[in-house]
């Protein structure tokens, strides 16, 4: 193979087809987006919506959060007249409080953290054994974790092994955030106390965790506010070590939308500024000593749009309180969603918290904790605690997103949403001010009320799928076998102030769990009619439905399979011009029942009208609800 001299590519010509611009829609004729409007109400209208409104993407807007929806299209039209982001590290820190993370530097002879460019990678621990729990801090830090949170007393480790289980850690090196309360508090400071002349010089980032409204939301005990400013003269004592944790999760955990958990944030963020000050605090030293803890979910996009909302938010309040530019920057922990988690198909829980975690890095947290795969069925396991921590692994050092600082800035579906969700949540934080605060919002329920309104919009979604979850209420796995775990510690049980914790996958779970208490598991019989062309879709459908409630789902041409599958229960699955075709699915029902059925199902719109059917199935239905009804009578029969 020959190779050009040198003087001969020198002597090249330039490519005299090279434009000077490169106009990559040069071929396709303009369109703009009245044109894309008609084109959407063509299809629309061809699927059997006759009025849409107008302009016609509001048929396609969907929720995300309370008061805020998204269109299917975003322009520049969308963000011209919002206020400015800034840039990285400034006011109103939008993009991001911060502009690099320097990493420590290496140590010998004892557990360190490597701290990768990003984000800080923060573990959470709460096995009641100290032992357990030394060993698995040990085995997070040296595979690339490089800060802790510990849960200690009730529910967590007991606050007097602190000292053990800390014994092997380096705390100039790896940052140590607490939860537990005051007594938490007292003794990683007695620790700090006793410790080794030269080892009380704590790395950066790391939090006593006092938390009263938070600890008020999960309890329903009041907050007690005093205290904290003799907290954070001590934290201060220690460097960059934080006293207040505002954890805004309990919103979330009750079935709050970004909106609530915001507006909560923001309202306890007030409230511990204002303890803080009265207490003898500067206005500066009081928001160094508070970080806030937020929900990362598997919906990405809202997820980077609430933390850039809630730095701006935040930013608001500090100019407002007098707090100095140098100190309104938010530290954000962002821990991936309880809300999201399934103890069914719990595999899949590796694929949400890779997208929560990518979202919240995306999104500028400072720290991210992805909860282990099985955290829904107890305290994990050392594979499941190497899944979690190499999640953020990849997404540092292969994915490389730490390199990159607000990646999703100038998106213009991400800053239109952004904006949405801070306006949305300062109007919920105004009513809670005007309330009296946080922790009165609390005491009359008014926190309640709106957190159960929002769970509940997002329950008739759940229910009809309209919100699906994978491996639980859309294909799911009847045969499983789930991982043996040993059981969580319980904490102490709320009172009736609390907020509740919820899960989106309790009610189909439930009744999974419902139909695998008989040693014989509870069947619907899909009696297919046509041809398997005709009927598969409906047949695979109706099997995917009444699998999300635990039953098997036997199948067979007409009513002849019916005594084999061993139930009373039956789902028609065809296509709609074999059930009306000479009345086709209404003899196949009669057929039914001749056999034995005491309840027809039929996969199809209700308008249909099939004779003799007792119900229907189709998308966008009840699942809950049908899945109920046919548990409560097969296993009713049984009794």
């Amino acid at each position: 193979m020959s190779h050009p001299t040198p003087d001969a590519v020198e002597s090249a010509p330039a490519d005299p087809t090279a434009p000077d611009e490169l106009a990559l829609a040069a071929g396709f004729p303009p369109v703009d987006r009245d044109r894309w409007r008609e084109l959407v109400a063509g299809v629309l209208r061809k699927a059997g919506r006759e009025q849409l409104p107008d302009p016609v993407e509001e048929a396609l807007r969907r929720p995300v959060a309370t008061g805020v929806t998204v269109a299917p299209l975003y322009t520049a039209a969308d963000v011209a007249d919002l206020p400015p982001t800034g840039a990285p590290g400034l006011p109103p820190f939008v993009r991001g409080s911060r502009v690099v993370r320097p990493a420590p530097a290496a140590a010998d002879g004892q557990v360190a953290a490597s701290a990768p460019a990003g984000w800080d990678v923060r573990q959470r621990h709460a096995d009641p054994d100290p032992g357990t729990t030394k060993d698995a801090i040990g085995a997070d830090l040296e595979h690339g974790v490089t800060s802790l949170w510990l849960v200690l007393g009730e529910g967590g480790v007991p606050a007097g092994a602190l000292g053990e289980v800390l014994s092997d850690v380096l705390l100039d090196l790896a940052p140590v955030t607490l939860q537990g309360g005051p007594a938490a508090a007292d003794a990683f400071l007695d620790l700090l106390d006793h410790r080794v002349a030269g080892r009380t010089d704590l790395a950066p980032g790391g939090n006593l965790g006092l938390d009263p409204l938070g600890d008020q939301a999960r309890t329903g005990v009041a907050a007690d506010l005093t205290g904290l400013g003799q907290y954070a003269r001590r934290a201060a004592e220690h460097g960059d070590l934080r006293a207040v944790v505002v954890d805004a999760t309990p919103a979330h955990d009750a079935g709050g939308t970004a909106v609530e958990e915001l507006g909560c944030a923001v309202s306890a963020g007030v409230a511990y500024l204002r303890a803080l000050t009265e207490q003898g605090l500067s206005v500066a030293e009081a928001a160094r000593a508070v970080e806030f803890r937020f929900a990362a979910t598997a919906d990405q996009f809202t997820t980077i749009a609430m933390l850039r909302a809630a730095r701006r938010l935040w930013d608001r309040v500090g100019e407002s309180s007098g707090v100095p530019a140098a100190d309104r920057g938010m530290r954000q922990h962002a821990v991936t969603s309880s809300v999201m988690t399934t103890a069914r198909d719990p595999w899949v829980n590796m694929l949400r918290t890779t997208v929560a975690a990518f979202g919240a890095g995306v999104g500028g947290a400072d720290a991210i904790t992805v909860q282990p795969f099985d955290a829904a069925l107890g305290l994990p396991d050392p594979f499941a605690r190497r899944i979690a921590r190499n999640t953020q692994a990849l997404l540092l050092e292969e994915s490389h997103l730490g390199r990159v600082l607000d990646p999703a800035g100038g998106s213009w579906y991400v800053e239109s949403l952004t904006d949405a969700l801070a306006h949305a949540a300062w109007a919920w934080f105004i009513d809670l001010e005007r309330a009296g605060g946080y922790a009165a919002a609390l005491s009359s329920g008014l926190v309640h009320e709106r957190v159960a309104a929002a769970w509940a919009d997002r329950s008739r979604r759940l229910a009809t799928r309209k919100d699906a979850i994978t491996g639980v209420s859309e294909f799911p796995n009847v045969a499983e076998v789930l991982p043996d775990r040993r059981p969580a510690p319980t904490p102490p049980p709320p009172g009736p102030g609390a907020l509740p914790r919820v899960r989106a996958a309790a009610a189909f779970e439930d009744l999974r769990d419902r139909a695998e208490q008989p040693a014989d598991r509870p069947a619907v019989y899909l009696a297919t009619l046509g041809k398997p062309a005709a009927h598969t879709a409906r047949a695979t459908f109706a099997a995917n439905l009444f699998q999300a409630g635990g039953m098997t789902t036997p199948a067979g041409d007409g009513a002849d399979g019916l005594a084999d599958a061993r139930t009373t229960t039956a789902c028609i699955c065809g296509a709609d011009r074999d059930y009306v075709a000479d009345g086709a699915a209404a003899e196949l029902a009669a057929a039914l029942r001749a056999a034995g059925a005491t309840r027809v199902w039929l996969a199809g719109k209700p308008d249909l009208a099939v004779d003799g059917v007792d119900g229907y199935v189709f998308a966008g239905c009840d699942a809950v609800d049908v899945l109920t009804t046919t548990l409560d009578e097969l296993l009713g029969a049984r009794a």
